[in-house]
């Protein structure tokens, strides 16, 4: 399978990133960790697991400078995170990767195993980490849990576009940005029964991903991470010092 990748690392116009004030940069992919920007970090992790195309969508200048830097191709962003893949599968088609480039503890070794676990007849796949895997790796990680019956979970900003009706998702996913504002109308596309099954915690994730890939009219499946890292990424000046005071990530595989 020849992959492509994308990362996202644009920001938003005139919003403050509280890392990026915090490490002195102009945006917060390019504060350092080991001597590395954290960009660098995630296109290293994308490299060493043998993808050839790696393209960042960026829309700073200094961000734009560090992608041609590392020799990724660079992608313009649009007006959200769905439109900015929508441009890169588009350009790419699949199987295409996504993550974000506040992701410096991507590994390889994760990346081959995330791939390989996903099923083949999935669509789309995405990885998540179980609450106890994450606090097992960082306790002091403060992340957003999904509740289900199966246990919380957190996402870990990766994502395999795996068919051309993976186009289908994020299509949705665009929907579902236009309608942040009116949450009735996500709500309607999921299905009375799916929300009451949640509401009631009957719900695993493993079912809840297929119900969601049936209404997008898409085959979606989850690969749980085994590395609870997976799910720590940078939103705020504790989880880059928290990264920082991590032992390096385990070699092993992070699917299951």
């Amino acid at each position: 399978m020849t992959l492509s990748a994308v990362i996202l690392a644009g920001s938003r116009p005139g919003a403050a990133d509280p890392v990026a004030e915090a490490e002195g940069v102009p945006h917060k992919v390019l504060a350092r960790l080991g001597g590395k920007t954290l960009l660098e970090h995630v296109v290293a992790a994308l490299a060493g697991a043998g993808i050839a195309s790696i393209a960042v969508s960026a829309n700073h200048p200094a961000v734009e400078a560090e992608a041609l830097r590392l020799g990724a191709i660079l992608l313009p962003t649009a007006r959200g995170p769905s439109e900015s893949v929508a441009l890169a599968f588009e350009r790419f088609g699949s199987p295409l990767l996504v993550t974000t480039g506040d992701n410096p503890l991507l590994q390889s070794e994760w990346l081959k195993a995330f791939v390989a676990a996903a099923p083949r007849e999935a669509d789309v796949a995405v990885m998540l980490a179980r609450r106890d895997r994450v606090e097992a790796a960082a306790r002091d990680t403060r992340r957003t849990w999904l509740s289900f019956a199966d246990g919380q979970w957190s996402g870990c900003n990766l994502f395999l576009l795996a068919t051309p009706a993976a186009a289908n998702a994020i299509a949705a996913w665009r929907q579902v940005e236009a309608d942040r504002k009116r949450p009735w109308r996500i709500a309607r596309r999921l299905g009375v029964g799916t929300l009451w099954s949640y509401w009631r915690g009957n719900l695993t994730l493993t079912e809840a991903m297929a119900r969601l890939g049936r209404t997008l009219n898409v085959s979606a499946a989850l690969v749980p991470a085994t590395d609870g890292r997976a799910a720590i990424d940078v939103d705020k000046p504790q989880d880059l010092a928290l990264i920082r005071r991590l032992p390096p990530p385990t070699k092993a595989g992070s699917a299951s």
